[in-house]
C-alpha cells in the first residue's frame, strides 16, 4: 500500500466517523425531558397556522371561546378538533436529543426551507413560537424541531397527518342539512325549467304537471331532494358576495318547504355559475350568511335535471327477430 493509499483509506475514515457523528441518535437526556414549548399552556394560545411541505397553509384565531378561520371570513372552526392537537403540541417533551446540526436538520424534514409541517401557535400577550414537523420516527412518531434552536427530538404520540393544512380538517364540512323527512315541498328552478314536488297525505312525492299517462318516477324524485339534504361543501368563501360567481343569474335555484312538528320554514339554496378551473360551484343558502364552494358532483343533479329527468326512462324496443 503506497503512502496515497493509505491516506484516502484515513480521509475515508474521517468522513465515515463525520457521518456517524452528525446522524447516529443522541442518547436521551433525561428520562422525561422538559417541555418543548416551555411554561406554554393550551389556554394560552390564541392563534395556529399551518403550512405543508406543498405551500399550502390555513390560519385559525381563538375568539372568546370558540375558534375560526380569519381568512374565511371568521367562519367558525372546531374546536373539538383543535383542542386535541394543541394538547399533543404542549405536551412535546425535549426528552430524545435526535440531533443538532442543520444537515440533520434537512435530512430529518425539520429545516427552516425543508419541512413536512411547519406549525405557528401565536399567545394574547404576542408571543409566538414555531414548531417544525418532519419525517417519521415510527408508529405516532415524529421528528421535531422548535423555531430559532437547532435541535431536533423525537416526539411521541403525535403524527404529521394529524395537523393538515387543509381548512376543511378543522371545520364542519358540511354546509346544509335538512331532515328529508321533513320536507314537505321542493321546487327547483334551473336552465331546463321549474319543477315542482310536494308530499302527498302518504308521504309519497307527487309532480306537478304530470300529463295524462305520465307517472313520476318516485326513486329519482327522492334522489333529486336528497341532494341538498345534505350538502358538504369543499371550502368556505365567506360573508360578501362575488359578482364573478354568477349568483346573480343562477344556474338553479332551490326552494325548500320545511316542516318539523308545529314550526314550518322555507329554505333557499342558489347555485351559481361554474367555475371553469376546476368545475366547482358557490352556492348561498339562507341558513348560513356564508357562501361557500362545492364540487360539482354535489350539485349536478340541481343543475341539469330535465322534465325528462322525472319520469321513468322509456323502455328500448327489443330488436326485430332474424327470419
Amino acid at each position: 500500500m503506497n503512502k496515497v493509499q493509505r491516506i484516502l483509506i484515513i480521509i475515508l475514515g474521517l468522513q465515515l466517523a463525520l457521518g456517524v457523528f452528525v446522524f447516529w441518535p443522541r442518547p436521551v437526556a433525561s428520562s422525561a425531558g422538559q417541555a418543548l414549548l416551555g411554561e406554554v399552556k393550551v389556554e394560552d394560545i390564541t392563534g395556529l397556522a399551518i403550512t405543508d411541505e406543498q405551500g399550502a397553509s390555513t390560519r385559525l384565531v381563538k375568539s372568546g371561546e370558540g375558534w375560526n378561520a380569519p381568512d374565511a371570513g371568521g367562519y367558525p372552526a372546531d374546536a373539538s378538533k383543535i383542542t386535541p392537537v394543541l394538547d399533543k403540541l404542549v405536551a412535546i417533551k425535549s426528552g430524545k436529543l435526535i440531533a443538532r446540526t442543520p444537515a440533520s436538520q434537512a435530512q430529518l424534514q425539520v429545516a427552516d426551507g425543508k419541512f413536512v409541517r411547519k406549525v405557528e401557535l401565536a399567545q394574547a400577550g404576542g408571543a409566538a413560537h414555531t414548531i417544525y414537523l418532519g419525517s417519521s420516527g415510527g408508529s405516532q412518531a415524529v421528528h421535531v424541531r422548535l423555531g430559532g434552536k437547532d435541535e431536533v427530538y423525537l416526539a411521541s404520540g403525535l403524527a404529521t397527518w394529524e395537523i393538515d393544512a387543509n381548512l376543511l380538517s378543522w371545520i364542519d364540512p358540511i354546509y346544509l342539512t335538512v331532515p328529508a323527512a321533513d320536507i314537505t315541498s321542493f321546487t327547483l328552478k334551473n336552465q331546463q325549467g321549474e319543477f315542482n314536488l310536494t308530499k302527498d297525505a302518504q308521504g309519497a312525492w307527487q309532480l306537478a304537471g304530470l300529463e295524462s299517462g305520465e307517472t313520476l318516477d318516485a326513486n329519482k324524485a327522492t334522489t333529486l331532494v336528497n341532494s341538498v339534504t345534505s350538502l358538504r361543501m369543499t371550502k368556505p368563501l365567506g360573508k360578501t358576495e362575488d359578482a364573478a360567481w354568477g349568483l346573480a343569474q343562477p344556474s338553479a335555484t332551490v326552494t325548500l318547504q320545511v316542516k318539523s312538528g308545529d314550526q314550518a320554514k322555507t329554505i333557499t339554496l342558489t347555485v351559481g355559475a361554474k367555475d371553469a378551473t376546476d368545475n366547482s360551484y358557490v352556492v348561498k343558502s339562507s341558513e348560513s350568511e356564508y357562501y361557500a364552494r362545492v364540487a360539482e358532483f354535489s350539485v349536478q343533479e340541481l343543475v341539469g335535471r330535465d322534465r325528462a329527468g322525472f319520469l321513468p326512462a322509456t323502455p328500448t324496443p327489443a330488436p326485430a327477430a332474424t327470419p
